[in-house]
Formats: structure tokens, sequence, C-alpha cells
């Protein structure tokens, strides 16, 4: 039986010795059994009659060859290169020459060397946790070999571990400080080897309630910060709305305002002084009747500032004092008026 890696080569030795009597042509014949024992006996290469035929096989055509280039010196070994899974099996060697016949029957395994291998903790490195620290090769062939070793500190496993040396898994328990350091996995098999390294940090439990609390408090805050601006975006949109609508209604519905108040109005500004000294009482003496003829539009309107050069004319003054004291009792000529104002 012969153990080779996947992708390397193999060498399936077969010498034989002529003896005097074997007269007739040489033949050299290779033969595989599968491992599955699904298939029968298939010729993988063949001499005879002083050539080589390779081509009978097709999952091996093109990687099996005679190491030796001279068959009748007695060496018919073969090499199978870049061996794959596919080519585990019996293999035999035939040597014919008449009368003389000989056959050697080899075992061949491939195996896949271990690779990709990852160290790594499964659970949480705190001080008095549980957890366990892991060594997994990406590919390998069984059976496998596990060796733990530490490479830091005194470079002495804790004794809780020793047990567990050989194992791909190491349980960790109650973990304390003196764990911490730097550790090597090496998995092998008959076929090759592969190696990790872990660094394990032992740490002091973290305050996780206080971890929970901040990212909840963070989280209210900002969802406050979030309903903040979206209620102070929908209130400037009601604004907005609301000054487009009053805009409207004031450009579509108030009518300018008339030449005549505008023009009384601006007499009241230059004459502001003396008006100010009338007092109620002086226009208990006036007809009511006269107040019903404001116009509606005049009364409700508000006073503003005169900006308007002032009135002269008697008929601008009676509508002055009507729309100043919002009573429409005015003398009926200007001596009244000087009386009354006097």
């Amino acid at each position: 039986m012969i153990e080779k890696a996947k992708g390397e080569t193999a060498y399936l030795p077969c010498k034989f010795t002529l003896s005097p009597e074997d007269q007739g042509p040489l033949d050299i014949e290779w033969l595989i059994s599968p491992a599955d024992n699904q298939k029968v006996d298939q010729v993988i290469i063949l001499y005879s009659g002083d050539k080589i035929y390779d081509d009978y096989y097709p999952d091996l055509k093109g990687r099996v060859h005679f190491t030796s280039n001279d068959l009748k010196s007695g060496d018919a070994s073969i090499n199978v290169t870049n061996l794959q899974l596919s080519d585990i099996g019996t293999y035999q060697c035939k040597v014919k020459k008449a009368p003389g016949v000989a056959n050697k029957k080899i075992h061949l395994v491939v195996l896949v060397k271990p690779s990709g291998a990852r160290c790594y903790v499964d659970g949480s490195e705190e001080i008095g946790s549980d957890f366990k620290i892991k060594c997994e090769p990406k590919e390998g062939s069984l059976p496998l070999q596990y060796e733990w070793q530490k490479l830091s500190d005194s470079q002495k496993m804790p004794t809780s571990w020793l047990a567990e040396m050989t194992s791909s898994v190491i349980s960790v328990k109650n973990a304390s400080s003196e764990y911490s350091g730097t550790y090597s996995c090496t998995v092998r098999n008959r076929v090759g080897s592969d190696q990790c390294l872990l660094r394990l940090n032992v740490v002091p439990p973290s305050n996780k309630a206080g971890l929970i609390a901040g990212a909840i408090i963070g989280t209210l805050l900002a969802l406050a910060l979030i309903g903040l601006i979206i209620f102070c975006c929908r209130k400037k949109r009601r604004e907005e709305k609301y000054e487009k609508e009053v805009h409207h209604d004031i450009r579509e519905d108030v009518p300018p305002p008339k030449s005549r108040t505008s023009t009384a109005r601006s007499y009241i500004g230059s004459n502001h002084s003396s008006l100010g000294s009338m007092s109620p009482s002086n226009m208990e003496g006036y007809s009511k009747t006269q107040y019903n003829q404001v116009p509606s539009e005049d009364f409700e309107r508000t006073p503003q500032s005169p900006t308007l050069p002032p009135a002269k004319t008697w008929e601008d003054v009676q509508l002055l004092l009507c729309d100043q004291t919002c009573l429409c009792v005015v003398p009926a000529n200007q001596a009244e008026l000087r009386k009354s104002l006097s």
C-alpha cells in the first residue's frame, strides 16, 4: 500500500527479471481496480510490440507514464502525477514474455493534507466565564490529530486543559487572567500538517447593564430629535400655507381706500394737537342721527398714521371729525366749530 497526498506524484514500482527460456514478445500491462468496486478492471497503460499506449483510461490520460526509457531492462514502474481522490484503487502490473508470466498489485491511497486551519474562541473571554477554544482545518483527510501548545509566558498549559491537549476543542471553565496568552494548534494526518495561532485575552466582565441603558437612552434621544424635526417642518409648512391664504384674501377681498377719507385723515394729522383737547362733553349737543350716515367701511377701518397733505375745505373738516371721533356729529358751520374747539 502506498499513501500520497492529493496533488502529489505516486511512484508505483514494478521490477522483473527475464529467464533464458522466455523467448516470446514482451508485453507490459497496467490495470486499475477502482475503489468503489462497481467498475471492471481498466487498462491504464500498455507496452506491446515496442510501442506504448496510454490513452485507455480517460481519468488518467496524460497523468500516467513509464519511469524507464528501456522497458526491456526489467523496469516496468510507472508514475501517476497530480493525484486526485478518484485515483484511489488497486493497481496491477502484468509482465508477459512467453512462456513467463508475472504480476504485482499495489493499493494506492490518496489523502488530503490539512490546510486552512483556523483557531478561534467560542464564547466570551471574561474572567469567571466558560468558553471554548477551537481548531478547525478547512480540509484534510481523516484521521486527524491535534496538538495544542502555549507559546507565551511560562509556555505551560493550564492543568485543567491537559486532558484535551490532543482534541480539536478545549473547554475552559471559570476562566482567569492566567489563561491569557498566545496558543498554537497543529493539525496533521499521514500526509501533511497545518498550524494556526490564537491570542487569548481574558479580561474583567464588562458593565452590560450600563451598555444596555446607554443604548436605550441613545435610541430614545434619536427618536425625540427625529420627532422634533418632523414637528418643526410641519409647523413651518402650516405657517407658509396660512400666509399664502391670508395674502390671497387681502388681495381679492379688501377694496382700496377712498381718496377723500385719506384726505380727511391727513388733515387730522396736521391738526392733531388742537383736536386732542376735545372732550365728550363738548359733543353731547350734536344729533346722533348723523352717526348712522357714516359708511360702514370707514367705521370698521382702524385709524392709520396720516401721510397726505392737510385738508383745506370745510367738507374735509367735517369728514375728518366724523372719522376721528367715530361719531358723525359735526358743527354746521365754521363759527360753531371754533366755539367747540375753544
